[in-house]
């Protein structure tokens, strides 16, 4: 289980220190070659900028870290940078963000910073950006299955939300709609949701174990 964005577009944010604009751009990534095209495509974006400074993390375990200072007094951007991404607090005392690149662009605005205070203004980037960055929970879940008539799918998937329970995709066959849950890999639970299935559908319908996936869970 770990933390990472949320899915959807990516997300920007814009300080200014003494004149000179940092512009974070946050992106989730599953791999190095994700990161990468990345920070390529804000190079061209960008293209008139004098930076593109880029921090990465990238894994469940957060075995694949990155930086770079491109161009900045070496350790005064790209690491700065992967430290506000790895002491992210997601939780008290839990830090476990990962799969997310963070570029910041910077455009000089004519004031030399000196390294402290390109070190704070790169840290400060990423974590104002991350401030406002909508966050989800990753976990390995089983896949569960329920098939139902396309007639009582919808309450049957309403209710299973309102108990609390995470909905993955559903599909529809001819006749029928398929309704999964990821569930913890827990065999109590499973048992528990199985029973609970059964309840609602009056007993026409049963859960039906497949295999695990990392699935994305809101926070809050």
């Amino acid at each position: 289980m770990y933390t990472t964005l949320a899915a959807g577009p990516e997300f920007r944010h814009e300080i200014e220190v003494k004149r000179s604009r940092f512009i974070t751009v946050l992106h989730r990534t599953g791999d190095e070659e994700g990161a990468r095209a990345v920070l390529a495509g804000l190079r061209k974006e960008f293209h008139d900028a004098r930076h593109h400074c880029s921090a990465f993390v990238l894994g469940p375990d957060r075995a694949v870290q990155r930086s770079n200072d491109d161009g900045e007094p070496s350790g005064t951007a790209g690491t700065p940078m992967l430290d506000a991404l790895l002491k992210r607090e997601t939780a008290p005392g839990v830090a476990d963000l990962s799969d997310v690149t963070a570029v910041v662009v910077r455009y000089f605005g004519g004031i030399l910073l000196g390294a402290g205070g390109l070190v704070r203004a790169y840290s400060e980037s990423v974590s104002a950006a991350l401030d406002g960055a909508p966050l989800a929970q990753r976990r390995r879940l089983r896949i569960c299955a329920v098939t139902v008539p396309h007639t009582a799918a919808g309450r049957l998937e309403n209710e299973l939300r309102a108990a609390g329970y995470v909905m993955a995709e559903t599909s529809y066959e001819a006749q029928t709609t398929v309704l999964r849950l990821a569930l913890p890999d827990d065999p109590a639970g499973l048992a528990r949701a199985g029973e609970r299935v059964a309840a609602l559908s009056a007993g026409t319908a049963a859960l039906l174990p497949g295999e695990t996936e990392w699935i994305d869970v809101p926070l809050g």
